[in-house]
């Protein structure tokens, strides 16, 4: 039996879509200036800390794009493993693995904005190796995100752990691996998978973290029971996320424009 959707949901989805519909023809009109400007809103995109393709950057610097594509890739690979609707979060052994490369991605990072401001620093840092610690917090992410995003939505997540063995473990691994060995391969055909499919993840991830944060406002979570039930809130965080990327930019581009922002 399908969930009753309540009229505001459905109010306020309709005005959310119109708002990302409204967003994504205005400027800047090309497809790789749009999937630019959707990372411009959380990234620095340092052109020196950013990979190439075509001799374009990437939309996202290399830590962001190891991080969002890394948690894109995690999701896909966990739902590979039959973990799509698993409602726990991984076992304690695994969570302190996926612990220590979040403690490596901050650390790398904190070791990076020293070397930025001329500061002493353990080590000279490089865009592969953000990139690769990008992509081990990455997945931690996605082993984290999916069981919450199951509690909060379904009615009935399965009573098992997205990692519980060291099979999905390694399954994370490769996904990682995949996005370091695509993001740094110098393949210009490349481009414009990867940078639209960057450009999307930026709304699509924090539209799911928004879509969560409205069912639980509403105290709603944990009630549907097909897809069909999740459009509206699906539809309410994505135009959220569309919302705020818009927003910053638009705050982003007059701090450049008043003190004269490098980046």
């Amino acid at each position: 039996m399908s969930l009753r959707i309540p009229r505001s949901d459905t109010i306020l989805a309709a005005a959310s879509l119109a708002l990302v519909i409204a967003l994504l023809l205005l400027a800047p009109h090309g497809l790789l200036d749009k999937a630019d400007r959707a990372a411009y809103a959380v990234c620095h995109r340092i052109p020196e800390r950013t990979f190439e393709l075509a001799g374009r950057p990437l939309p996202l610097c290399a830590r962001c794009s190891g991080l969002y594509l890394g948690a894109a890739a995690a999701l896909l690979a966990l739902a590979a493993r039959g973990r799509g609707r698993a409602g726990r979060f991984p076992a304690p052994g695994y969570l302190l693995i996926l612990g220590a490369f979040m403690l490596a991605w901050a650390g790398d990072g904190l070791n990076s904005f020293l070397a930025l401001l001329d500061l002493p620093h353990l080590y000279e840092p490089t865009n592969r190796l953000r990139l690769v610690t990008g992509a081990l917090a990455g997945i931690s992410v996605g082993a984290v995100l999916l069981p919450a995003l199951n509690v909060t939505f379904w009615r009935a997540p399965e009573d098992r752990r997205s990692v519980d063995r060291p099979t999905d473990l390694l399954w994370l691994l490769v996904a990682a691996a995949t996005v370091v060995l695509l993001v740094s391969s110098d393949i210009d055909a490349l481009l414009y998978p990867l940078a639209l499919f960057s450009g999307v993840m930026v709304p699509l991830l924090l539209g799911l973290l928004f879509a969560m944060f409205y069912l639980a406002l509403r105290r709603r979570e944990g009630q549907a029971e097909r897809w069909a039930d999740l459009l509206a809130p699906l539809a309410i965080g994505l135009g959220a996320a569309f919302a705020m990327i818009a927003a910053i930019g638009l705050a982003r581009d007059f701090v450049s424009a008043r003190f004269g922002m490098p980046f």
